[in-house]
């Protein structure tokens, strides 16, 4: 037995926003200055990366991503200064909350489970 945290964020709405894909795809454009290529590391389109991205700037109501068209420098992205605090705060956020949840985890089911068939 395991367990398995997913921990989401929602907009005041109560619509998700951002999740451990999103996570992963900010982490990948922060390594590779490409969203084309964080996308393809994920096997994601293009189109949905593009769509994970508006939804979260969406939800923040900030820009996390800057978008530099092609051309001879072959364009890019990089996040923004606040981009990149988000993705820090979440990934610290998300890895306390997991660690927490393991530690619960293995208190909780230290002991076996008590088998009331056999009373």
């Amino acid at each position: 037995m395991d367990i398995d945290i997913r921990i989401m964020l929602r907009d005041q709405d109560g619509e998700s926003f951002m999740g451990i894909g999103l996570m992963w795809l900010l982490a990948g454009i922060d390594k590779h200055r490409s969203i084309s290529r964080a996308a393809r590391e994920m096997d994601l389109s293009y189109p949905k990366a593009l769509r994970m991205i508006k939804n979260v700037e969406s939800g923040l109501g900030h820009a996390v991503v800057v978008r530099r068209k092609g051309g001879s420098e072959h364009g890019g992205a990089e996040l923004t200064a606040l981009g990149r605090d988000f993705l820090r705060r979440y990934d610290r956020m998300q890895q306390r909350i997991k660690r927490f949840a393991v530690d619960a985890f293995k208190k909780a089911f230290a002991k076996p489970l008590a088998d009331s068939d056999s009373d």
